[in-house]
């Protein structure tokens, strides 16, 4: 497929999904998205081989339609003149299709890494002077919650909106992403409830903060891992995934969808969890299948496999809850070509895969 035609906004794919061998791959998998009609491109950041500004940079030279979103970096890890350069020079690179997005970060490695913990006040503040300076503004001693600066100044002939992007956990930061930002990353593995709930959530905040709740789009990140890839593979997208989650912020997780929390020390306390601090980075393709045996099945259910007719219909499912796109997480483009086909192929005969 040659064109370069936006056929799809309303999917999504991550860049460098997993573990990359090089951070090179990114440039064929972004060409490879643009081509099969992807809306967006999201860079997600992993210090090693994934630093966000970089990929982004490399991901905006090369394509021509295709949308650069971060989800995401943490707004405490770079100055804030830093990262409005950094979305500044993304705007100008790519002609208007960036979009900053931050999240409240993995507490361990925030820990570990001497970083301080993000707070909903901090996002609030850090988006409210991210406007500012896109508006050509120049603010003068401010103090709050995302800092205190003596001065912070961009470009005075500036005069646009900065699409900003918010990944979304709890009730808080959903109901933030209502009240300020554009556009709101769900978490993978949310139940079919959860990401109803979430969809409610964020739209209500926008109408009460006096916006248009259709002007906050609202992404699923669906884990979708075909049957067409090799099994070792399916293993380490789910199993190594949610299991990695789990071993990050499980408490979190399991509140969230409402999952047995005794379901969590289980798996915790397993011998072969403990000796992988990373699942998705480290297990074996043995130890995941003994990791499997320590989820249930509804745990994993939340995602898009089977056949790609299979896939399509469960991303479908994602719009019918009330998401405006999905991100088909997990898998690169190449990986994704038999699902996207079906998709593409279900909208063309007039079928469900044209529903939004």
């Amino acid at each position: 497929m040659t064109t370069t035609e936006q056929r799809f906004p309303e999917l999504g794919f991550y860049a460098l999904a997993g573990q990359p061998d090089s951070s090179r791959d990114l440039v064929q998998e972004v060409i490879d998205g643009e081509a099969m009609g992807f809306g967006t491109a999201f860079i997600s950041e992993r210090y090693k081989q994934k630093e966000a500004a970089t990929l982004c940079g490399a991901a905006g030279a090369v394509t021509e339609t295709i949308r650069i979103q971060t989800a995401t970096t943490n707004h405490n890890t770079r100055h804030p003149m830093v990262t409005a350069g950094f979305a500044s020079t993304m705007q100008s690179l790519t002609g208007g299709r960036f979009v900053l997005g931050i999240g409240r970060g993995i507490v361990p490695m925030q820990d570990a890494f001497g970083i301080p913990h993000i707070t909903t006040a901090q996002m609030e503040d850090f988006a409210g002077l991210m406007r500012r300076l896109f508006r050509g503004e120049t603010v003068f001693g401010h103090d709050g919650p995302a800092g205190t600066y003596p001065i912070l100044h961009l470009d005075s002939a500036l005069d646009e909106h900065l699409p900003l992007g918010l990944v979304a956990f709890g009730e808080n930061t959903l109901e933030l992403a209502g009240r300020c930002f554009d556009e709101v990353v769900l978490h993978t593995y949310f139940t079919d409830e959860t990401t109803a709930r979430c969809v409610e959530t964020v739209k209500r905040a926008a109408e009460e903060a006096g916006r248009d709740p259709a002007s906050v789009t609202v992404w699923s990140c669906f884990a979708t891992v075909g049957d067409h890839l090799p099994e070792d593979r399916r293993l380490m997208k789910t199993v190594g995934r949610l299991g990695t989650y789990l071993q990050g912020y499980g408490d979190l997780l399991v509140r969230t969808n409402g999952w047995d929390p005794a379901v969590l020390e289980r798996f915790r306390a397993d011998s072969v969890v403990q000796s992988s601090p990373a699942l998705d980075m480290s297990a074996t393709t043995g130890q995941l299948e003994h990791v499997a045996t320590l989820l249930p099945d509804e745990w994993l259910e939340p995602s898009a496999t089977g056949t790609p007719a299979e896939c399509v219909a469960a991303v479908r499912n994602q719009l019918a809850l009330g998401c405006d796109g999905v991100i088909l997480h997990g898998a690169s483009p190449a990986e994704l070509a038999p699902i996207v086909d079906e998709y593409a192929r279900e909208r063309s005969d007039g079928g469900p895969g044209n529903a939004r």
